[in-house]
């Protein structure tokens, strides 16, 4: 796989040099490429924004720079032959990254990110470059950061680690919270290690019982405790069909009940009546 970044702050991307990206790349599995947008600029003062159409507060980052950037990026991996690209927009506004895009951007051989600052990207690059690529515009949380580097390190390492040969046990991401089919709307419950005591507190005997049909219903009734517990919304909407006899059992433990009047609005369970939440 290919990234490419294109900032006015390359430094904020060291990280990409660390861990499990910085060993993919260092194995010639991950190919990354941060680019300086002021490389792109023709002003003495390297400027990359200008005041917004129509008044209000805050800068907008100009078009000319970001558009001869991208086509400088796009002409260098065609030649290289990087694959069909996808040009990835961390912003506030966009579509919230989960673990199923993440696994579908991991899929493809080359991401392009745009990490923008000030007030966002002059909204005709997008609209330009949607018309030769895929675009993907990504929000990581219901929050606003400084710039969009923060959001990048956080894609490319979810994205990363999905890559075949860059974790250690290719089955490790299979329970994780959010993974594809059975841990899709759940979070993963508590793990733990040696020593077996510490601190006067000990670990669940089932863990201990080398009996793995009763520590993998443990463990999934553990993953249901904790969404309903952290995650509600998640749990609403829950299609009932992915939940087995035993799923069941415990959401109603839990105080959970199907909710037949929900499915047109996304909701498929409901808190049992008179169960605290």
């Amino acid at each position: 796989m290919r990234l490419d970044v294109v900032t006015i702050f390359p430094e904020y991307l060291e990280p990409l040099n660390v861990s499990l990206v910085g060993k993919a790349r260092a194995r010639g599995q991950l190919g990354v490429h941060v680019h300086d947008l002021r490389d792109w600029t023709y002003d003495r003062h390297n400027t990359v924004d200008d005041t917004p159409y129509g008044g209000g507060p805050g800068m907008v980052m100009k078009t000319e720079p970001w558009g001869d950037a991208l086509d400088s990026v796009l002409a260098d991996g065609y030649e290289t032959g990087s694959g069909e690209p996808a040009l990835i927009v961390p912003t506030p506004s966009g579509r919230p990254f989960t673990q199923e895009l993440a696994v579908h951007l991991s899929e493809r051989p080359w991401l392009i990110f745009t990490p923008a600052r000030y007030e966002g990207i002059d909204r005709r690059v997008v609209d330009e470059y949607a018309t030769r690529m895929p675009v993907y515009e990504v929000s990581i949380g219901d929050y606003v950061l400084a710039g969009g580097e923060a959001a990048v390190l956080v894609v490319t390492e979810a994205v990363a680690r999905l890559l075949p040969g860059v974790l250690g046990n290719a089955e490790s991401h299979r329970d994780d919270s959010f993974a594809p089919g059975a841990m899709a709307n759940l979070l993963e419950g508590p793990v733990h290690t040696k020593p077996p005591l510490w601190r006067g507190r000990g670990i669940p005997d089932v863990l201990l019982s080398g009996h793995h049909g009763k520590i993998a219903r443990w463990r999934r009734d553990e993953a249901l405790r904790r969404t309903t517990a952290n995650r509600p919304d998640l749990i609403e909407r829950c299609d009932p069909a992915a939940f087995d006899k035993k799923d069941r059992e415990m959401l109603s433990i839990l105080g959970w009940q199907p909710d037949p009047d929900g499915e047109p609005y996304g909701r498929f369970w409901r808190r049992t009546p008179g169960m605290e939440e």
